[in-house]
């Protein structure tokens, strides 16, 4: 079992997490709130580095991605393991266990396989790949070696000494706001609101093409007044940040009615108001207005987009550059 650099010695056999905030100190034989860092004999070891739950091949706009390398296909990865307990985790059946059988994948396996796969970019994604992040530093350096992309969706609820390492190797990163109040983060989600707004401000400053997901669930972050606030953080990092709105479905421990429509459009019609790009997700059929992506010179159509599939022909593409068929101007999406 590989060891964590993420720690330090508290006390006679017990160790301390400086991972995220929860800061675990463990003792012999026990697991950290992510259940994937474990003190074995005074060290913090990582029993499932490297071990991989779930892999396939996705289109990126399903991170979701809109402004990254739009209709292009990514191996995406996942683990075991998370930091958070959201009571409505759509994937809390690797998130919340440990007991799925997985394979190990070496970092090099990894990007061979990104590379048969005709598409050199890799979302860490699924559950909280951060958890694993001294594995995910490997790939992300081997990665970068091959000329293969890093994408990370995350929670982003890490302590800065970690987030700024692994942003610096970080192309895309899909960040989970999941609400604007710090009681509910804490009492709710078990996590801390402060450390993901200084995770978001970290990748933003890092130079990493950001976008980010916030999950509406009836009753417990849907007041106009939090998402207000929300818009307004986005809006204070940058108006051109992709905001991705998505409808909550029962799942795990929320059996409540799934978010209606008409709410996501509203909201996303409020924060249109001050953001430049607003798109809405989970729903039977998203907008036009917010689903496609648009010029900010012209007003052409850049991509249109029905699900996960992607028109990209109102888009030119040359050396890396993406530019507005129609006006020739520079596009708001990155490769």
């Amino acid at each position: 079992m590989p060891e964590s650099r993420f720690y330090s010695f508290t006390g006679t056999g017990i160790v301390g997490c400086s991972l995220c905030p929860w800061r675990c100190r463990l003792k012999e034989g026990m697991q950290g709130i992510c259940k994937v860092r474990i003190n074995h004999e005074g060290k913090l070891l990582l029993p499932f580095a490297g071990r991989i739950t779930g892999s396939a091949v996705d289109p990126v706009e399903k991170k979701p991605l809109y402004h990254f390398r739009p209709g292009s296909q990514i191996l995406s990865v996942g683990f075991s393991g998370c930091n958070l307990r959201c009571p409505f985790c759509q994937n809390w059946h690797i998130s919340q266990s440990t007991d799925n059988e997985a394979p190990f994948v070496s970092p090099q396996e990894l990007c061979r396989a990104a590379l048969r796969s005709g598409n050199p970019q890799i979302a860490y994604t699924y559950s909280e790949p951060l958890v694993h992040i001294e594995y995910l530093l490997s790939c992300m350096e081997e990665a970068r070696s091959r000329g293969i992309a890093n994408v990370l969706v995350s929670n982003g609820t890490v302590l800065k000494e970690a987030a700024k390492e692994v942003l610096a190797l970080t192309d895309a990163a899909n960040i989970d706001i999941k609400c604007f109040s710090e009681d509910t983060y804490s009492r709710v989600l078990g996590g801390d609101l402060g450390t993901v707004l200084d995770f978001v401000r970290l990748a933003v400053e890092a130079g990493v093409h950001t976008e980010i997901t916030t999950l509406i669930v009836p009753d417990l972050n849907d007041s106009e007044e939090e998402l207000d606030a929300l818009g307004d953080f986005i809006k204070g990092l940058s108006a051109g940040i992709p905001w991705h709105l998505s409808a909550y479905h029962p799942a795990w421990r929320y059996h409540g009615a799934a978010t209606k429509a008409g709410r996501i459009i509203s909201a996303a019609e409020r924060a249109a108001e001050k953001l430049s790009f607003v798109y809405t997700g989970n729903i039977p059929h998203n907008p036009k207005r917010f689903s496609d992506t648009v010029c900010p010179g012209c007003g052409a159509t850049l991509v249109s987009r029905s699900g996960f599939r992607a028109d990209t022909s109102g888009l030119a593409f040359n050396n890396k550059q993406y530019t507005c068929v129609r006006c020739g101007k520079a596009a708001p999406i990155v490769y």
